[in-house]
């Protein structure tokens, strides 16, 4: 299995941006599919994600702002960010797994592949 990702880059507080990551080796459907990020000086954490069930999940600081969504036919995973904040600044890293079950999903040690990042900046 293979994420790449992509669309990050510089933007001021409340501007836009995608990230998209295209997957190889899987199938969306039988997958989880993520987004994580991680600051300097602090853990990965839980931005969002769709189940194979296609149920989205999103962090509480992301809720409303930042809309995740994936193409099957394309393989590819994408992460709508809006109304950007100083604190999204981070690397951004997309995911899958193949056999996470829910409870786990805001756990970055359950899932198994990972993209290589993408930076994110925003300025104030």
């Amino acid at each position: 299995v293979q994420l790449q990702a992509s669309g990050g880059g510089l933007v001021q507080a409340g501007d836009s941006l995608r990230l998209s990551c295209a997957a190889s080796g899987l199938t969306f459907r039988n997958a989880y599919t993520g987004w994580f990020r991680q600051a300097p000086g602090k853990e990965r954490e839980f931005v969002s994600a769709i189940t194979k069930s296609a149920t989205t999940v999103y962090s509480d600081s992301v809720k409303g702002r930042f809309t995740m969504s994936r193409d099957a036919a394309k393989n590819t995973m994408y992460l709508q960010m809006n109304s950007l904040k100083p604190d999204d600044t981070a690397v951004y890293f997309c995911a899958v797994d193949r056999t996470l079950i829910l409870s786990s999903v805001r756990d970055p040690k359950a899932w198994d592949y990972w993209g290589q990042g993408t930076q994110v900046t925003v300025s104030s």
